[in-house]
């Protein structure tokens, strides 16, 4: 770096063209290297824990804020995130017995999601809370035909969930502006963009729309002088099987059952 520096500074004083263009390359080539090596997911999740840790860090230096908000009995907030949801597939008897495909494999794809929150304090460690939200999500199968021709094929399945979980939530003693906390319950979803019920000649699998699961996960609160910061991250398992029957649907008979998955990173802003 040292070296390219003086080299820039030697560039400017004898106004050399060449060598300012080459300068120039090797500024933008070190500035896309520094980009590309803090995109990689690892150092991203790094990334995050090192603000996440300064943040908390920060704040228990500060003085303390919103004192009386734990002597609540409820309160409310919002919530928006990001989700990676995927199908859990089960193959029937007849992909084994038959050609018609020769692999069927999911894949995660990302959506996000956005709603409200509501808070029943229990005891001082424990409250009651409820998060309606819609949950725009898409599952993807990739799956490869053996008869009558090789072909693969890459489809995906939109959702758009009504959520509707009720957790426990078990939380640690404030340390100053700083909490730890874990979730576990139960949940509804109503997928009000299935297809079990159309009539279209180009659908290639069919889902039901009611879905019944439970979720566990971790969450930090950061306490601000108007607000709680929350990020949190959980995993959300379906226990219904989401395949709806149609013999009509190749497909549908080398499955016997489709469960969802889905990963939620959430941030909840609450008063």
């Amino acid at each position: 770096m040292k070296k390219l520096v003086k080299k820039c500074y030697l560039i400017v004083i004898t106004s050399r063209k060449q060598d300012a263009t080459y300068c120039n390359l090797r500024t933008l080539r070190l500035i896309f290297r520094t980009i590309q090596f803090f995109m990689r997911p690892g150092r991203i999740l790094l990334l995050i824990l090192f603000f996440t840790y300064s943040f908390s860090a920060f704040g228990q230096r500060k003085a303390l804020s919103m004192i009386d908000h734990d002597d609540k009995k409820y309160f409310f907030g919002i919530t928006f995130g990001l989700n990676f949801s995927v199908y859990q597939v089960k193959y029937s008897s007849a992909f084994a017995n038959t050609d018609t495909f020769q692999t069927i494999q999911p894949h995660w794809q990302p959506g996000f999601n956005l709603g409200l929150l509501g808070d029943l304090r229990l005891t001082n460690f424990i409250d009651l809370r409820f998060v309606p939200s819609l949950a725009f999500a898409e599952k993807r199968l990739e799956y490869r035909y053996g008869y009558p021709k090789d072909s693969l094929v890459d489809r995906g399945i939109e959702a758009i969930y009504m959520h509707l979980p009720l957790q426990l939530k078990f939380k640690s003693d404030r340390i100053n502006n700083f909490r730890f906390y874990a979730i576990v319950g139960g949940k509804f979803d109503f997928d009000m963009a299935a297809n079990a019920r159309s009539r279209r000649n180009d659908e290639f699998l069919k889902v039901s729309p009611l879905d019944f699961g439970y979720e566990i996960g971790v969450g930090f609160e950061f306490y601000n002088p108007n607000f709680i910061f929350s990020p949190e991250i959980k995993l959300s398992q379906g226990l219904t099987n989401q395949l709806f029957i149609d013999r009509n649907l190749p497909l549908t008979n080398a499955l016997e059952r489709l469960l969802t998955r889905m990963i939620v990173i959430s941030f909840h802003l609450e008063g």
